[in-house]
């Protein structure tokens, strides 16, 4: 059926006043599009970014590379679901679980991951899957990183609308990666890899999370499509 000219003029002058007031266009339709998906995404849960696409994108090739029949994946901070279940849908074997804290991003999470084989749990992500410990193919991550520091100069659209527990990570932004970096060791087989998204200004940083004293090998920083800093990888050594 046609909308009315009248309840269409409406509904368009709404979006404009509301884009005009800096909500994201992903909250005003519900939707945001990431690789092959469309997700449903709202107040309370990470609209995700063009950027993390690379990251996934880089970790599809890693697992393809890995000879592992049915390879075990675990996303930390979920957020909307969107990492998992890229992942789940372009790894078609894999088994995918992921941990999401906040109930208010859950509410969108488990929409998005209705009917798909990613398993979804609530909790912390530096306790989560103890079950999984040491058994682990590949452990990704889009986890805060802003600094507390760079509060009044992040975007109106994420700053007012993405929830904050999404976005900020102690005075240096790093507080969460430094915890990741421990929990994806104790979850990860040896041989097992790590990636882990970081702002554009971090790549000097991050890296020297994962260094050889701390049982990992071939930490490197990756650039997005923009080629400015985006993520790093390690690979859990060998005993």
């Amino acid at each position: 059926h046609t909308v009315k000219d009248v309840d269409f003029d409406a509904r368009y002058w709404e979006a404009t006043a509301r884009r005009e007031a800096r909500e994201p266009l992903q909250h005003i339709t519900g939707h945001a599009y990431f690789r092959y998906l469309e997700l449903q995404v709202g107040p309370g849960v990470f609209v995700p970014r063009p950027e993390t696409e690379s990251v996934v994108g880089w970790a599809i090739d890693a697992v393809r590379a890995m000879d592992v029949v049915e390879p075990l994946i675990v996303d930390l901070c979920t957020g909307s679901g969107a990492i998992a279940l890229a992942l789940a849908q372009e790894v078609p074997r894999s088994r995918v679980h992921a941990v999401e804290l906040s109930e208010d991003a859950l509410q969108w999470t488990r929409k998005n991951v209705e009917g798909s084989r990613v398993d979804l749990r609530q909790g912390d992500a530096l306790e989560a899957f103890r079950d999984l410990d040491g058994q682990v193919d590949l452990v990704i991550s889009n986890p805060p990183y802003i600094p507390l520091t760079e509060w009044e100069y992040v975007a109106p659209e994420a700053r007012d609308y993405d929830p904050e527990l999404a976005l900020f990570s102690g005075e240096d932004g790093l507080d969460l990666i430094r915890g990741i970096e421990r929990t994806a060791h104790r979850l990860l087989r040896p041989g097992g890899v790590v990636v882990i998204e970081h702002a554009d200004t971090q790549g000097g940083q991050v890296p020297w999370i994962f260094t050889e004293e701390r049982g990992w090998a071939d930490a490197a920083d990756h650039p997005d499509l923009n080629n400015r800093p985006r993520f790093a990888t390690a690979r859990k050594a060998m005993p």
